[in-house]
């Protein structure tokens, strides 16, 4: 296409052929193979000037028109690439993305004000590639699944009850100690999740709490409110623990942190927006 418009705008194919860093006869191959799967001419020529039959004046009003969005697209990306912009679609977890990201969020956004940033939280397994998200953040242990995966800082939990519910009940300083304790209940966690990766680790029993949330937020007020003793998120329950309206529990009894990664698709030249959002990341919670 760009060879035809050529040959039509410079007016012969010697002209064409010396814009284009091409012999004659190769531009001839070119129109002669475009004609030919076109089904008609293009161009009538003679020995002293060439015309466009009525075929290759509608083609060539359509090859300008083509030509002309091809290049403003090859702008739009050449810019997209120059510098950090355009929209950032990420997911992460209610309490993560609640507590820790969505505060991030608001220091990358200035740093970079030609993005925008959609934060979807949910805590159920999102895909990547399909659900059309830039980056994922993931706790616990990964598949693989040809993603790049950056390893941050593990996601540790944390159990905590108030001081007027453990001056009532008393403070259990073992996980067997827990047997005579209202364990708010969090109805979102896996068997091997929670109270019963605490019971099953250290062989004890832990009986089921009279409250059930699948809400974290929840727990925790409950938990300031004197009813019972929480196991969450360190996220959710450290500044509680810091201020002294919570008091930390079971401290070395707890399960094992668990991993924490983001994840983003490979590419071996992802979009600055990218870029620059995975290093923000990774320097603001990136493990040691």
């Amino acid at each position: 296409m760009e060879l035809f418009v050529a040959v039509v705008e410079k007016g012969s194919f010697t002209a064409a052929a010396e814009a284009r860093r091409l012999s004659q006869p190769m531009v001839g191959k070119h129109i002669a193979a475009l004609e030919a799967r076109l089904g008609g001419r293009l161009l009538v020529r003679t020995t002293r000037r060439q015309q466009l039959t009525e075929l290759g004046q509608h083609y060539y009003q359509r090859c300008r028109a083509i030509l002309a969005e091809l290049a403003a697209a090859e702008d739009a990306a050449a810019l997209l690439s120059a510098r950090p912009r355009g929209v950032l679609r990420v997911n992460a977890s209610v309490t993560f993305g609640t507590l820790r990201l969505a505060p991030l969020l608001a220091e990358f956004m200035a740093r970079y004000p030609d993005i925008a940033v959609e934060l979807e939280l949910g805590d159920q397994l999102v895909d990547l590639v399909a659900d059309g998200y830039d980056a994922v953040f993931r706790i616990g242990h990964l598949a693989d699944s040809g993603l790049v995966a950056r390893r941050l800082k593990p996601y540790r939990m944390m159990a905590a009850a108030s001081p007027a519910y453990l001056a009532a009940r008393g403070t259990p300083a073992t996980p067997a100690e827990l047997a005579g304790h209202d364990c708010l209940g969090f109805s979102r966690w896996r068997r091997d999740d929670g109270w019963d990766a605490l019971a099953q680790l250290h062989g004890v029993q832990i009986a089921a709490s009279r409250f059930q949330c699948n809400q974290g937020q929840a727990l925790r007020q409950l938990a300031l409110a004197g009813a019972g003793i929480v196991l969450q998120a360190e996220a959710l329950l450290a500044d509680d623990v810091a201020a002294g309206r919570l008091t930390a529990l079971l401290d070395g009894y707890l399960p094992e942190a668990k991993p924490m990664h983001l994840i983003y698709p490979a590419d071996r030249q992802p979009l600055p927006k990218l870029r620059v959002f995975v290093d923000f990341i990774v320097q603001k919670l990136g493990a040691l």
